[in-house]
């Protein structure tokens, strides 16, 4: 039953990292490149950061540990991070269609980036994947207001309603 609420969270992670784009996708390379105070210096780096971050976890549930963030995230175009995210998105589907409720209690061992070594239930790796990128499309909203776009309503409940 547990490994159902994981699939309609990820259903809801990929549905709000698409609506996201799709805003992403109006604005002027200005307004994507702006320096903004926040976490990352720009929209675009923000939401690579969560690009990034989603192909890192994936990496370590998988059995990888990087030692770095991937090439691609070196000055990416929007639609190579899309590109990027798809990708995630389709291995991470294959995943968690082979996941059993019992493999959720699975400790995985991993390092960080910077080398440091931990273990975690994968459960928890799973909801802090969702959680890590709840947060910063929030913080991408606000960014958004502030070069003049507007953001869109990316809520669990909205998902919800839709189907």
């Amino acid at each position: 039953m547990m490994i159902d609420v994981v699939k309609k969270l990820y259903q809801y992670n990929d549905w709000s990292n698409q609506r996201t784009y799709e805003v992403l996708q109006g604005l002027e390379p200005g307004q994507l490149q702006a320096t903004i105070q926040s976490s990352f210096p720009s929209i675009l780096d923000t939401y690579g950061h969560i690009v990034g971050s989603e192909w890192v976890w994936l990496q370590r549930w998988l059995g990888h540990s990087p030692d770095g963030f991937p090439e691609w995230l070196k000055n990416p175009t929007l639609e190579r991070l899309h590109e990027e995210l798809e990708a995630v998105q389709k291995a991470r589907r294959v995943f968690l269609d082979r996941l059993s409720g019992e493999g959720l209690q699975t400790n995985i061992n991993y390092k960080q980036l910077s080398g440091a070594a931990y273990a975690s239930r994968l459960l928890d790796l799973l909801l802090h994947v969702v959680n890590h990128s709840s947060y910063h499309r929030g913080q991408l909203v606000t960014m958004l207001r502030q070069v003049g776009a507007q953001p869109v309503a990316t809520d669990y409940v909205v998902f919800t309603r839709l189907g």
